[in-house]
């Protein structure tokens, strides 16, 4: 006889297993049997969404134009940010910031801020100054001015024709912001709507202007620190950072066809209107080599934000003609563009 009796059969054990009553609300479960999964509702557990990768921060060195220390910027992504961010720098107002120029702290419109910044340019702000008020009679049709604005509110005077009458005003200057005409305050205007305003005064008739010239000083040899070894170079960088009054910023690689037509459009907006704006102009140079015709160009601008401006259909034509030349490599870059507003 086996020592420990007979193997109860393993369809019987199991059986009684299952017959044994549940166990007491109190009874523990054995260590070695695993907990039951939670009842599921129907709908399954949330999953994490994938977070994208942080964008890369890219920092930029700023001086106030008339002298300041070195300050380091980051972090914005249009205009207004970027203004912002240099009166933070600063702990002053933003409204005290005029316009920007790009490695060199002159007054020097050929390096005014646009919509594009290099990766390695040197910003300095040029700050509010004396404001300066004087009666002009507008002898002429034209006062020969080109007006842009700095896209955070304030139209300035971009360029001055020669021999033009506001050439023979002393006080007027190249930088000066337009801050007044005949007591209506421009502070927010576009440089479109401060240059109409000047177009439509009657020939012959006085007018009082009213501008702000900026902050100067001593310090003219003030420039971007060369480092330790002195061989430092800013604005050498080919990638740049291209900016808008509103919407996010991008980065690349400036396209000279692109750089051609634009100072074409410029030129062209500057004989039209007497202004000068990189933005408007880059917006138009997209939307006519998207475009395949130039009625296509015209239903564009027409369904954009850009018929505000009021374009003629000759205006319009010769845009596109701009464009044209641009895209079959026709179009040779000028030095300057004549101004007849």
């Amino acid at each position: 006889m086996p020592l420990f009796g007979k193997k109860k059969d393993k369809t019987l054990v199991e059986n009684q297993q299952t017959a044994r009553s549940p166990p007491e609300p109190n009874e523990q479960r054995p260590s070695n049997q695993q907990p039951a999964p939670p009842e599921s509702n129907g709908t399954s557990a949330p999953r994490s969404q994938p977070v994208d990768p942080p964008r890369p921060k890219l920092v930029f060195h700023c001086q106030q134009a008339h002298g300041s220390p070195t300050g380091i910027i980051s972090g914005f992504t249009n205009v207004k940010e970027l203004y912002q961010k240099i009166a933070d720098a600063y702990d002053m107002d933003v409204s005290d910031i005029l316009f920007c120029t790009l490695n060199t702290h002159k007054i020097d419109m050929a390096k005014l801020l646009g919509g594009q910044i290099g990766l390695d340019d040197f910003i300095f702000a040029h700050i509010k100054g004396r404001p300066k008020e004087l009666d002009v009679t507008k002898s002429e049709d034209a006062l020969g001015l080109t007006i842009t604005d700095n896209g955070a509110g304030y139209a300035f005077i971009k360029r001055i024709k020669e021999n033009s009458i506001m050439d023979t005003m002393p006080l007027i200057a190249v930088g000066d912001h337009i801050e007044k005409i005949d007591g209506k305050n421009l502070i927010g205007c576009r440089h479109f709507e401060v240059a109409k305003m000047l177009k439509e005064i009657p020939k012959g008739s006085t007018f009082t202007i009213r501008t702000v010239e900026p902050l100067k000083s001593g310090f003219s040899n003030i420039g971007p620190s060369g480092g330790k070894k002195g061989s430092s170079k800013y604005g050498s960088g080919k990638e740049t950072l291209r900016i808008r009054s509103s919407g996010p910023a991008t980065v690349g690689i400036p396209d000279d066809v692109i750089n051609v037509a634009v100072d074409k459009i410029n030129g062209l907006l500057e004989s039209f209107m007497g202004i000068n704006d990189s933005e408007l102009a880059t917006t138009i140079w997209e939307m006519g080599s998207a475009s395949e015709n130039p009625h296509d160009f015209t239903t564009k601008i027409d369904e954009s934000e850009i018929k505000d401006f009021g374009f003629t259909d000759d205006f319009i034509f010769d845009l596109w003609g701009a464009i044209s030349d641009a895209k079959q490599g026709r179009l040779q870059k000028t030095a300057n563009f004549e101004e007849q507003f």
